[in-house]
């Protein structure tokens, strides 16, 4: 992995487990540089090892989420493009990919609290959450083709789990704004109102009175299988509900609370 070249990408953690991960580039809007790629797979690696977080708010310092790509700063660097274009065999994705799909592979719930601009680069990572909220009159917008690009962080698996192929179609070819109010009616967004961050921690309270080994699980079960024939969702729902009734066969039925702190199965 590349060693970042900026430091915009920081975390904070609350009482109750969650951690904020805050894109900290406001004077930019929060656009994505090479470096805070780099910073954004980092951290959610370090978080995915960390016992102690129950789940994710990834939200931008400022007026917006994200503005995108700093695609004029990253032209600059045409070697630092190149060496994160290429795939890592083992993951299937290069880096530009992994900035978005890695809170994907978290065993955590992860939700994008979405205000002001969410373009391009920027609704890939939103989308590369398991849920999102925004505000009202937050801009979202798929930008690439603006710049004679395609979206490919991630962009088109995401948003076809999410909308149909002709919406996903014409967000894309259009590159349209739309206001936060029509990407929650699209089903881009969860939750729609004036607070995101507050909506966002309202989703993830009742899912951290329950287990964290069986919220990891019941996430990594949804991303193998959402696209997946009856037949191998199927298998993989018998793997993984054996896998926690043996778990429960050994230890116990699970309190709430007092449990928030008990192993977790990586979610890859």
């Amino acid at each position: 992995m590349p060693r970042p070249s900026t430091d915009h990408v920081r975390v904070t953690r609350r009482p109750d487990g969650v951690a904020h991960v805050v894109l900290d580039r406001p004077d930019k809007l929060n656009a994505l540089t090479l470096g805070m790629l780099d910073e954004l797979v980092r951290t959610a690696r370090a978080l995915g090892r960390d016992d102690r977080v129950r789940a994710v708010v990834l939200r931008g310092e400022g007026d917006a989420f994200c503005a995108g790509l700093d695609l004029r700063r990253a032209l600059r660097d045409p070697v630092g493009i190149g060496s994160r274009f290429v795939p890592r065999p083992w993951r299937g994705t290069n880096t530009f990919q992994e900035a978005c799909w890695v809170w994907r592979r978290l065993p955590v719930p992860v939700v994008a609290a979405v205000h002001g601009h969410c373009l391009g680069a920027g609704i890939q990572l939103a989308l590369g959450a398991d849920l999102r909220t925004t505000t009202t009159d937050a801009s979202w917008s798929v930008r690439e083709v603006r710049w004679g690009l395609v979206p490919d962080m991630t962009g088109t698996r995401t948003l076809a789990e999410l909308v149909g192929l002709d919406v996903a179609t014409e967000l894309t070819l259009t590159g349209r704004l739309l206001p936060g109010s029509e990407a929650g009616s699209l089903g881009l967004a969860t939750r729609v109102g004036d607070d995101p961050v507050a909506l966002a921690h309202d989703l993830l309270a009742p899912m951290l009175e329950h287990d964290p080994t069986a919220l990891a699980s019941a996430k990594r079960l949804f991303r193998h299988t959402w696209t997946s024939s009856p037949r191998a969702t199927f298998a993989r729902e018998r793997r993984a509900q054996l896998a926690l009734l043996t778990r429960l066969g050994r230890a116990g039925l699970p309190g709430s609370a007092d449990r928030a702190t008990a192993g977790r199965r990586a979610a890859d």
